[in-house]
């Protein structure tokens, strides 16, 4: 049995012709140049093996993907915020035999393995011969908290066969922020390909650019953070910027403060839905504007478990299976039917809703009773301060590297004084130990390449020199 996720790609791609699949800084790719460009790298690459793709937001670098899978290849996607040992420790844990690369000079002199991406293309098409029965990508983790893992991936892709389909009201225009090498922007620009879709790409994020590519392209759909979208909310064209044609913003990577939530559904109308999942586990709930009218309380829920997935919570830790999972680890024995636990600790109310409540390993300890404060709940209790644009929390160590202590970057829009900060934790929770023992300002809190904030490098100064990054 053939791919059925190949079968409807080239079923697309074929037949699309001069339709406009991409468009990046003005120039338009139609699916009948794509499918060529497909052919090309098809005929430079091997039989089977792991192909590893390290490239930018490109049209080559999905095409790229698609011509190696029909190779029946293995594909790993190089991490766009990975670091240089971190990129080296993936390709070779993954085995990979072809490595394809728009940035040559990042790899070891020598290695035989390094293909450049322009020499890929610069090869006569052929037509693939045959299709594989199925497709494996290979995805980092995102490493804000440690060294990746290899998470392999297959039935999803299928699974997306099933799910995208053209749009009953007419072709849409997809605007894709995230890196095609993490699952976001590789399910969006793959899903886009299988609804005969047209793909704006962007190299990076900018809000202003954002908000002036929705206008220019009339974009239907686009995915955000939300350190990014408080970043759109709060730039000036907003409320000069015509984003009717907005069909379906989509807001993951990280629990929404309820307020930007409201203000997002305010400005987009709504079209506005949150969506829950991991590398591990895209898919597993969601939420719709539908469902928070009338019922502010689920401005903070990430929304109900969707169908073919399950979750529950074992020790406050939500653990979750079904038909978006990994396949497993790479070198690990598949996951199977088996429970997989997501470092998120949340809630179920008795509607089935979902509530997080933080991040296992962001969770504080302080205090002299060792109270638990978890970092997510202080960030969206600040965030309703007027002046706070954004906040990130989390732990440092105490006098002495001693216990922890709360500890607050803030991006504020106006005249505002670290104790004003505190003073607004202190009343909003009535206890000490939720409020920030230092607060820091900031003009922007610093991103990873697929938009979330990196606490990571929030940290790191402070734990310098200790032995563990908890006290």
């Amino acid at each position: 049995m053939e791919s059925l996720f190949l079968t409807r790609v080239l079923d697309a791609l074929r037949s699309g012709g001069d339709e406009v699949l991409f468009v990046q800084d003005g120039v338009e790719t139609g699916y009948a140049q794509a499918f060529d460009l497909v052919r090309r790298m098809y005929a430079g690459l091997p039989e089977r093996g792991v192909v590893a793709i390290d490239a930018g937001n490109r049209p080559e670098t999905v095409l790229l993907q698609i011509a190696a899978q029909l190779r029946g290849a293995t594909v790993l996607l190089v991490a766009a915020s990975a670091s240089s040992p971190d990129r080296l420790a993936a390709v070779e844990a993954a085995g990979v035999t072809t490595l394809v690369t728009e940035r040559p000079s990042d790899w070891p002199a020598g290695d035989p393995r390094v293909i450049t991406l322009d020499e890929l293309m610069d090869r006569d098409g052929t037509d693939p011969a045959g299709l594989p029965a199925s497709v494996t990508v290979v995805f980092p983790t995102g490493g804000t908290t440690g060294a990746p893992k290899l998470i392999r991936h297959s039935g999803i892709y299928d699974g997306m066969a099933h799910i995208f389909a053209p749009d009953p009201a007419g072709p849409g225009r997809t605007l894709l922020i995230a890196p095609m090498t993490h699952m976001t922007g590789n399910a969006t620009v793959l899903g886009a390909i299988l609804g005969r879709e047209s793909v704006v790409l962007l190299r990076g994020f900018d809000a202003g650019t954002v908000l002036d590519a929705i206008v220019e392209h009339r974009i239907t759909a686009l995915s955000l953070t939300p350190a990014r979208l408080a970043e759109v909310l709060d730039h000036p064209a907003v409320t000069t910027s015509d984003v009717s044609s907005v069909r379906r913003l989509s807001l993951g990577a990280a629990p929404l403060p309820p307020r930007r939530l409201a203000q997002a559904i305010e400005v987009f109308g709504p079209v506005v839905g949150q969506g829950y999942g991991l590398t591990e586990a895209p898919m597993i709930a969601s939420i719709s504007s539908a469902e928070l009218s009338g019922r502010p309380e689920r401005l903070e829920s990430v929304g109900r478990i969707v169908p073919g997935m399950e979750a529950r919570i074992d020790d406050g830790e939500v653990l979750v299976r079904g038909l978006s999972m990994m396949v497993g680890y790479h070198g690990s024995a598949p996951i199977g039917d088996g429970w997989l636990r997501t470092g998120d600790l949340g809630r179920f109310d008795d509607e089935g809703y979902l509530y997080l409540l933080d991040r296992a390993n962001d969770v504080i300890i302080t205090g002299e009773h060792g109270t638990k404060v978890y970092s997510t709940v202080v960030e969206n209790a600040l965030a309703r301060h007027p002046l706070i644009r954004s906040a990130a929390v989390f732990g440092v160590p105490g006098e002495g590297g001693e216990g922890e202590r709360v500890h607050a970057v803030v991006v504020a829009s106006g005249a505002l004084s670290a104790e004003e900060v505190r003073a607004h934790a202190r009343e909003f929770f009535g206890r000490e130990h939720f409020v920030p023992s230092e607060v820091d300002f900031a003009g922007a809190l610093p991103l990873t390449a697929i938009g979330k904030v990196d606490k990571r490098a929030l940290r790191e100064p402070f734990w310098a020199g200790h032995r563990r990054h908890i006290a």
